[in-house]
């Protein structure tokens, strides 16, 4: 049996992406978030594979959320007779592999970036949902005016406002060129 595996992703929250390149599945285990915990529809797929069955995946990052998951994913499925194929890096579980070093290394490069973009998108997903603010803390308008004024004036250097006002040199000359 073909089956097949997806998951929300970083590029693919619809999961539409992933669905058309496993066209030919005759089933899809389909998780509803893409966290890493929690990934009850891996746990129902891995528990109905047979031997001689075919896991078809977009991409490494869609089953595995680190290279030790996917080692141990690897492993259990050859222990079990399964076959994992991942389309976009154009690699097969069983099987010789014919790739250079290089070709090697930059699919899991590929691996680990996509890992590091899921992770970064999820946690921003639940800091917002948290209400935390995103990105840099803002500086205080009042911290601004002072700095520019005594850039203005010319009779202090860069030092003397940053050191009273907190504005650094490279914030003081991107809230100057913003009022240009």
């Amino acid at each position: 049996m073909i089956y097949g595996y997806i998951r929300p992703l970083y590029n693919d929250e619809d999961c539409n992406e992933q669905l058309k390149k496993l066209s030919n599945c005759e089933k899809i285990y389909k998780e509803l978030h893409g966290s890493p915990k929690k990934r009850v529809e891996l746990e129902k797929m891995l528990m109905a594979l047979q031997k001689g069955d075919i896991i078809l995946v977009e991409r490494m990052v869609a089953i595995a959320d680190t290279t030790r998951h996917l080692i141990e994913l690897l492993k259990l499925c050859d222990k079990d007779g399964v076959t994992i194929q991942f389309i976009n890096e154009e690699i097969e579980s069983k099987g010789a592999l014919d790739f250079t070093l290089t070709e090697m290394l930059d699919h899991l490069l590929a691996f680990q970036t996509d890992i590091v973009k899921q992770s970064t998108t999820l946690g921003l997903v639940n800091a917002k949902e948290q209400g935390k603010s995103i990105g840099r803390p803002k500086k205080s308008n009042e911290n601004i005016k002072k700095a520019i004024a005594m850039y203005d004036s010319g009779n202090y250097t860069l030092l003397d406002i940053k050191n009273e006002t907190g504005i650094s040199k490279s914030t003081l000359y991107r809230y100057l060129e913003s009022v240009e």
